[in-house]
């Protein structure tokens, strides 16, 4: 895809048809910290993150083959696409060994402050410059975070401080990768092969760490591959070449801001199929949540010469 017709593509806001998609993807992306919690009952974290790397590759791959879109082109990407590819490889081995030492709601808060990092990035890097407005709508919406998981943040022992600490860690190296997408010529790449730059490196990582992980196979049973397959062919093939199409098209501000539904729903997802607890405080985080996202994504009124 050439950067004349991503110019031409671009949005200076996210409309309404990003928005629908951008919960449909962070509903996909609540299940699918669900999903890795399943997996670890039969495999180490460092083996699940190698395999939906590898496993969602091959598929990403076998979709370009069938639609004829080259992979392999030189396009003046390679840099920047191994520094993205060893980002988002160091980010899913903290978000994956961070889940395993502490909860869903835990992880999920933390490794969600991306937007945060995004927003500070963006303002000196990529000329997203922070406005009241904005700082104001992710605050609020940071606040409904907090209203849900103020008791476990607060009330935090040494058990599950390596797994917060990981996960923030996460977090940051999320939002590092998007800067790096859209500070380089990645922006100008397909999605699929700027996907694929990023399973390669986390690929790579995951094989360099595995040697000081624990025991790779644990009680391997079908619902903990299911699991596994679930964020291998859906999540990673499907809705990440989704996210990084958006991403080249709409500012990496806006679609950010957005990750604060993946927790919420991954607590509400969690407590659906892993029985954990569901409170009051979950209702009152939707409303600030919404209402911090409208306040972020409305579009700025121009106004009309006289």
């Amino acid at each position: 895809m050439s950067s004349a017709a991503d110019t031409l593509d671009r949005r200076d806001a996210v409309d309404m048809t990003a928005a629908a998609v951008m919960v449909g993807l962070t509903l996909s992306w609540g299940l699918n910290y669900v999903a890795a919690k399943i997996s670890y009952a039969g495999y180490d974290p460092v083996v699940v993150s190698i395999a939906r790397s590898v496993i969602g590759g091959a598929c990403v791959v076998g979709w370009c083959w069938l639609r004829g879109i080259k992979l392999f082109e030189a396009d003046g990407t390679l840099s920047a696409g191994i520094l993205a590819g060893v980002l988002f490889g160091a980010e899913f081995l903290c978000l994956y060994i961070g889940l395993e030492h502490t909860t869903v709601a835990r992880n999920t808060l933390l490794v969600n402050t991306m937007p945060f990092w995004v927003l500070v990035g963006g303002h000196f890097l990529l000329g997203e410059h922070i406005t009241a407005r904005k700082l104001a709508g992710l605050v609020l919406a940071f606040c409904g975070l907090v209203a849900v998981f103020s008791d476990g943040i607060m009330g935090g022992n040494d058990a599950t401080l390596t797994g917060d600490l990981l996960s923030l860690g996460a977090g940051i190296l999320w939002a590092l990768t998007s800067i790096v997408i859209k500070r380089s010529k990645l922006v100008e790449t397909s999605a699929e092969k700027l996907l694929l730059y990023q399973l390669a490196g986390a690929a790579v990582v995951g094989v360099l760490v595995l040697p000081f992980a624990g025991p790779p196979i644990r009680a391997v049973t079908a619902l903990s591959t299911w699991a596994l397959l679930f964020q291998s062919v859906y999540v990673v093939a499907f809705t990440y070449v989704l996210w990084f199409w958006l991403l080249r098209r709409y500012p990496a501000s806006g679609l950010s801001s957005f990750a604060f539904l993946s927790p919420v729903f991954g607590v509400l997802c969690g407590a659906m199929i892993l029985g954990e607890p569901l409170t009051v405080r979950i209702f009152l985080a939707l409303g600030l949540i919404a209402a911090g996202l409208i306040i972020v994504n409305r579009p700025v009124r121009k106004q009309v010469p006289a």
